[in-house]
């Protein structure tokens, strides 16, 4: 994990990045990643729902 991903960082966001992800439904969770839905809003979600075009991108 990318060290921009943990630690200090992460204490100064709200909630410290933990929540539940709206897609797959889990608790206690960093919710780090950036999901645009079909209707143009963008949410938080987790590194197991996170986009995979963006993960593509990236290789």
């Amino acid at each position: 994990m990318a060290t921009t991903t943990r630690g200090k960082v992460l204490r100064s966001i709200e909630g410290r990045t933990r929540g539940q992800c709206p897609v797959c439904e889990r608790t206690g969770i960093k919710l780090l990643y950036e999901l645009t839905n079909k209707e143009g809003e963008t949410m938080q979600v987790c590194k197991y729902c996170r986009p995979k075009k963006e993960l593509k991108k990236r290789k």
